[in-house]
């Protein structure tokens, strides 16, 4: 930074304050901007969910209300002295990574959190990807940022088709987090089978797509927030388009 970029601190880095007749200095608002930039590029959100924040989500139904209310909760407790997550189950289109996107943007702008977001579907590709020799990154390098992040959200999990290879991915990534007490927000379209106000969008339950065993961790990681009602990109979205 030059030294007539910033006007406070003059590159510094530090502004020069009184308080109660006490000289001293504090971080400069220029270091605390720079550094929610940096956190928020190295987030990883896909540029469809750059708008997503929690004062833009749309409740349009009781339970989308209750999610909003959870998400902002969540955000003013963090971190907590016992670090759990968030579990948003429910049909496509309701707003679940909405949400999710909205409170690591708010981590990261009030307390500096690193966080980041991954898409599992996407994760596993890349996994895959790792083991061609043609490529030159490896599956611990696509892991670690994944494992060691401080707030993980984990899209679309289930998405994909299950197998015991699919199982065994999930398993690590979400064990390893356990284990080192870090959070994880976690959004599905598959519901557990018989949760009151499930709907019969999908015909597998979470556990199906992933495993008892898993399901039963996630009990232990994250607090279930389910969500029902239309899908809002389809009744909303879709109006909005116009040649």
């Amino acid at each position: 930074m030059s030294k007539d970029s910033c006007p406070k601190c003059h590159g510094s880095g530090w502004d020069h304050v009184v308080r109660d007749g006490v000289e001293g200095v504090v971080r400069c608002e220029c270091i605390r901007g720079s550094r929610f930039e940096r956190l928020l590029a190295s987030a990883n959100i896909p540029s469809r969910y750059q708008h997503c924040e929690l004062d833009n989500f749309d409740n349009w139904s009781r339970t989308t209300e209750i999610a909003k209310v959870a998400a902002e909760k969540f955000v003013s407790e963090y971190p907590m002295p016992q670090p759990f997550g968030l579990l948003f189950m429910g049909p496509q289109g309701i707003g679940k990574t909405h949400l999710a996107v909205g409170i690591i943007k708010k981590l990261i702008r009030q307390k500096s959190i690193p966080c980041l977001f991954c898409t599992f579907p996407e994760l596993l590709k890349e996994i895959q990807n790792s083991y061609n020799p043609n490529t030159q990154s490896s599956e611990m390098s696509i892991l670690e940022p994944i494992l060691d992040t401080q707030v993980l959200v984990l899209d679309e999990l289930g998405a994909q088709k299950p197998s015991d290879w699919v199982r065994d991915q999930v398993a690590y990534v979400l064990n390893y987090r356990y284990n080192e007490n870090k959070v994880t927000i976690i959004t599905t379209n598959f519901m557990d089978h018989g949760a009151e106000g499930s709907k019969p969008v999908v015909t597998d339950s979470l556990a199906q797509r992933i495993g008892d065993r898993i399901r039963s961790r996630l009990f232990e990681m994250c607090k279930d927030i389910k969500m029902d009602g239309k899908d809002f990109r389809a009744e909303i979205k879709q109006a909005n388009h116009h040649f």
